[in-house]
């Protein structure tokens, strides 16, 4: 069984306090889109133990990698004795704020389910998830969303267009860990959120461009100044809808107009840039 993990962006992000727990209360619109990572999962006779692959040799597969944290937390909870065979098929960019290792794991969970024939409740699995990381819950939802809490919440907004998609990623990563910290130690930038969320369901893209932000840029461009430097390039293409995703360092421009789109990847991965096409993954165009 073949299931498609989809990347995703935020088109907001906005960080409102942190917790005793040292997470995050945060209020984000998220996206799904077309990029996706493929999560090739099927059982395995009883003799055999579960093991997890990879085609991209740099991703740890062992007892951190989030697939193997998902399997675990579902053998816990579902307490199934069962041994797979999971491979990943990557074309998501790590550490570029767009959620590949969530969404392999809500991947895998959905593969289980399906293998096992296991229907879960919807509030236990959504806990399940959230456990596991922050946006793994939306991962497994896989539509665009209002998110809230560390995650948890997880309601599904309406969008009019369905955007193309340019994604530039500079050499280095960044860790969220590393700019959640570093966040907590600036001064700190607010969006408007609501604001976002109808933007997005009217289709209007100037109210769009005036309200989309990320709390988290501040954090990462004084850690990681290329981000900047991409956003600032973007716009200088006469792109007025680019942001930051999640905690970066991957920075993403919206258009309508597929040709720019083209013509713009081709000039950022002359540069040496990581440059990816792609487009909103929307209900309507189905799994």
């Amino acid at each position: 069984m073949i299931i498609k993990a989809h990347a995703k962006i935020n088109i907001a992000l906005d960080v409102l306090d942190r917790r005793e727990d040292n997470y995050h209360n945060l209020d984000m619109v998220m996206i799904p889109l077309e990029l996706h990572d493929s999560i090739d999962i099927s059982l395995l006779p009883s003799a055999y133990d579960t093991y997890i692959t990879c085609d991209d040799v740099s991703l740890e597969t062992g007892q951190y990698n989030l697939c193997t944290i998902a399997l675990n937390a579902m053998r816990q909870k579902y307490q199934f004795k069962n041994q797979f065979r999971i491979h990943i098929h990557k074309s998501i960019p790590m550490s570029a704020g767009l959620g590949g290792g969530s969404s392999d794991a809500a991947a895998v969970i959905h593969g289980i389910c399906s293998l096992l024939k296991i229907k879960p409740d919807p509030k236990e699995i959504i806990e399940l998830c959230r456990k596991i990381g922050s946006d793994v819950p939306f991962c497994y939802a896989g539509v665009p969303a209002h998110v809230t809490g560390v995650g948890e919440v997880v309601e599904p907004i309406s969008v009019a267009k369905d955007y193309f998609v340019l994604i530039v990623k500079p050499a280095e990563g960044l860790s969220t860990k590393t700019v959640y910290q570093h966040y907590d130690e600036l001064e700190k930038d607010h969006v408007n959120v609501s604001e976002v969320i109808k933007a997005l369901a009217s289709g209007d893209d100037a109210a769009l461009a005036a309200n989309i932000g990320n709390a988290l840029e501040r954090p990462a461009i004084s850690l990681y100044p290329e981000v900047e430097k991409i956003k600032n390039a973007l716009k200088a293409e006469g792109f007025n809808l680019v942001l930051m995703s999640g905690s970066g360092s991957s920075v993403f421009a919206l258009s309508e107009n597929s040709r720019k789109i083209a013509k713009v990847e081709a000039k950022f991965t002359k540069l040496g840039y990581t440059v990816i096409q792609t487009t909103f993954h929307l209900p309507s165009k189905g799994k």
